[in-house]
Order: C-alpha cells, then structure tokens, then sequence
C-alpha cells in the first residue's frame, strides 16, 4: 500500500528588540543571571497593563511583505488561555482571529498565516527540581505557519534554512535553533489518499535543521507501521528526543476551543492603514536585497549555486562586503567573478573559522582591494593556484601587498622557455619510470611529470607552458 505524507511547519522566532513585547524590560537573550530581565507587566502583577511594541508590529509587517503576503488592514491580540508554570499570567497574549499578515509563499511553500505573540518563561528541570526563569517571558515572538502542502522531511528541512536565511537577512531574528531563537514544530499525517489527510501528529523540541528532517522521517515511519499493524495513530503532541533519535509522547493535543480565545481588553485595536510608517510603500522601501534575489544574481554572474547558498548568509558582514567589492571592480568578468567566489568560499571562510588562525587584517577596505588584484593575477596566471592559496593566507594573517608577496616567496608564476625547459629536463632524466608509463599510455604519468616539474621551479612554474614542454619533449 501506498501512503502519502503531509506536513505542516509552525516556525516561532524571537524577534530583535530593545524590550520585550508590551512592556519596557530588556529583551536580551545572552543574559545568564536568571530573573534579571522583569517588571510588574510581564511578571503579571495586579493593575499592570500592557503597551504594544511597535518594533516588533514592523519586523512582523515586513517579513510579510517579503513573502508577498496579505498585511492586514485591522489586526488585533488575543487571550490563549492554558496554565503552565512558565506562564506567569495563567494566559498568553497571542493572535488568533485576525493575525497582521495572512498568505504569502517562501521558497515555493504556501503560507497560511504569519502573527505576533509573547514568549513564556523557560523551565529548567534538574535535580529532581523545576525551576523558572522570566529572562523570556514577555520576548517578542513571532508565530510563521504553513499551508500542509509538503510531502517529505528533505524540503521541510530546505523550507526552515531558508525561512533562517530571511530572517537574519531582514536583521527581525538571529534565530539560533541551539539558543532556542527559532523554534520549529512539524504537524504530520498519513493518508493512502491524496485528497485526504490522516490523523494530525505535532512534533516539537527540535532545536535543528537536521533533526528537523530526521523527527519528519521517523514520524512517517512510526504512523505508517502503526496503520500497518492494525493501529490508530493518536492526535496527539509528541516531543524530538535527540540522543534516541524518535519521538515520544507528551500529551494529546488541544484543539482551539480548549484555549477559549478573546480579545485582549487591554490592549487596542490596531488599524494598520492609519499608521503611516506602516504603509505599503515604505515597508517594501525598507526590505534589503532578499535572499533569493542576491542567489539569482550571483548565480547570473556565473557562480556556482552552492557557492552562492554560502555568499547569501548575512551574518559574516566582511564575506558579503568582499565579495560585492569584486562584483563591482571586476565590470562583469564573470570567470573573475567565478575565480573569486571559489577562493573565498574553499580558502578565507576556513581561514576565518580556524581559531588557530589569527587574522591581522587592520583595513577591510584595504584588503578587499589586495584580494581583488590577487584574483586578477591568478586569472592572469602570473600566479598559480597553489601559489594564490599561499599568498592569500598570508595576507590574512600578516596583511600586506600581494604583488609583494608573491616576489618575496618566489611565488610569481615562470613564463620564461628556457629556465623552464632546464628544469623538465632535469626532471625527465630523473625520473625514468614515469617516462616510460608516459610513453606506454599512462596519461596520470603525465601529470606526475608536471607535478614534479612544479616542484623543481619551487611553485612558479606555469602548469601549461611545462605540460607543452614536457610533451614536446617526450615526442
């Protein structure tokens, strides 16, 4: 039998502002000491009321407006009731009726809805003892939901990281799944027919990408041989354990009347057309080049897509910097383009994330410009590959000129006939056995022979002139 999957994602994120959702207290996630960041408001004393964040209201808007969704006109929060010991009001300030943005499609995957509530508190269980911290209570969080439109864990997985990639790109969330900055619960069900769904599972606590999709896989699996079996998969919430690799159950799963949702009465109504900063113009003027319009570009330009899924990632401000000062001094030489994309992805990313390596770059303006005439002597061979490497990686932990460089280690490429035809026949006479492969057909032979001839001019040696010399000579 045949069973079709169908998986809905629910993605929170912790949005970047000063304070926290609808009241003045920090909203600082790296704060260790616990219950630093309260007040009266989000610690729910008696006679506190809440003020909407207006920061929050305007990262929400505009990643709506990124994903092409419907911005509501009127919007308003709403009391979700439930108890729990992290939610110091007995009720959450959340949206349900009318959410600030509904629609909209991310990475080919259609949205329902995207709303704004307030984080709980976090809940440390150790020792036999439960403890709360109210750090979180009261954070911005924004609630992304789609459509149950995908099928298997690998594009729920792509769907997440790219859902990541707009976030930080918008600068609305750092949303580290190991800090609990985003956090993705997947709903799963399994039908045998395509125009039906099967009993809805959630999945929760998955804290990254991978087992985002590893969760997705064993759910299907796990609903599928309980059918099988004669059994009948339970609506119900089940947690990710990681160190098992399954899920497990933690409760059966409440519907929406079990929340008894009503307007907040102590907050107003919002009328988004009435605000001026929240206009649709200038919420589409703020957006900055979104993820998948740089990928397009840059893959235009003839890098290689997975080149240009590493170049889009925000949050390393120097990569992206370096690499748009190419694209603007190299006036459309795409083999430049291409050349300087792969240098920066294989050589300076590893640079960068070996804590061994100590980088002494004083000027990011003067390096960009040292880069950018490194990779044009390398397109012009008067380095090698090799040799740009070693130039390169000294440039980053020393600074300085790459022409000079190069001089100084003997690194710039030899184009002169003679000195090179001196060295290959010297290598020739040596290396007697590799000759003979050559001559019998062994074409690796030949590139030993470079190889060996590359080494005998110490690394200056242009590859092609001594593979010409090399053959000519053994013709």
């Amino acid at each position: 039998m045949t069973y079709r999957p169908t998986i809905g994602l629910e993605v929170h994120a912790e949005l970047k502002t000063r304070t926290k959702m609808f009241c003045n207290s920090a909203n600082d996630p790296d704060e260790m000491r616990p219950n630093i960041n309260t007040c009266p408001v989000c610690m729910a004393h008696p006679g506190t009321l809440p003020v909407i964040n207006q920061e929050a209201v305007k990262h929400v808007l505009r990643i709506g407006t990124a994903i092409k969704g419907k911005i509501a006109d009127f919007s308003e929060f709403d009391r979700k009731s439930y108890f729990y010991p992290d939610i110091p009001k007995g009720y959450q300030i959340s949206q349900y009726e009318h959410p600030l943005v509904m629609g909209g499609e991310l990475s080919g995957v259609s949205i329902t809805r995207v709303h704004l509530e307030e984080d709980t508190a976090r809940s440390i269980h150790a020792n036999g003892k439960s403890l709360v911290d109210f750090n979180r209570a009261g954070i911005p969080l924004m609630e992304l939901v789609t459509e149950p439109v995908l099928h298997d864990a690998e594009t729920a997985g792509r769907f997440a990281r790219e859902l990541q990639l707009l976030l930080r790109t918008l600068g609305a969330s750092e949303a580290n799944l190991e800090k609990g900055e985003m956090r993705i619960e997947a709903n799963i069900s399994v039908s045998t027919d395509d125009k039906k769904f099967g009993t809805k599972v959630e999945v929760k606590n998955i804290n990254s990408f991978r087992s985002v999709e590893r969760a997705i896989a064993f759910e299907i699996d796990r609903q599928v041989a309980l059918i099988e079996s004669g059994g009948k998969v339970a609506q119900e919430t089940r947690g990710w354990d990681e160190a098992k690799q399954i899920t497990f159950h933690q409760r059966f799963k409440e519907g929406s009347a079990d929340y008894r949702y009503f307007p907040e009465p102590d907050l107003p109504k919002l009328f988004i057309s009435e605000i001026p900063e929240f206009s649709p113009e200038k919420l589409k003027a703020s957006l900055p080049e979104l993820p998948w319009e740089r990928r397009a570009r840059y893959e235009s330009l003839g890098v290689r897509k997975e080149y240009a899924d590493i170049l889009v990632q925000p949050e390393n401000k120097f990569i992206n910097n370096l690499f748009e000062n190419i694209i603007k001094n190299a006036s459309g030489d795409s083999a430049l383009i291409s050349l300087a994309a792969n240098y920066i992805v294989s050589d300076i990313v590893g640079l960068m994330q070996d804590t061994s390596v100590e980088s002494k770059i004083s000027d990011a303006e003067k390096f960009y410009q040292a880069f950018f005439t490194l990779m044009q002597m390398t397109k012009e061979e008067k380095v090698s590959s090799r040799g740009a490497k070693d130039v390169l990686a000294k440039m980053y932990r020393e600074g300085g000129d790459p022409e000079m460089i190069a001089k100084e280690h003997n690194l710039l490429q030899m184009h002169d006939t003679d000195t090179l035809l001196t060295a290959v026949r010297g290598v020739l006479k040596e290396e007697i056995k590799a000759v003979e492969e050559y001559r019998a057909g062994k074409e690796a032979a030949l590139q030993y022979l470079i190889g060996k001839s590359m080494k005998a001019t110490k690394g200056a040696g242009n590859p092609a002139i001594l593979k010409d010399l090399i053959i000519k000579e053994l013709a």
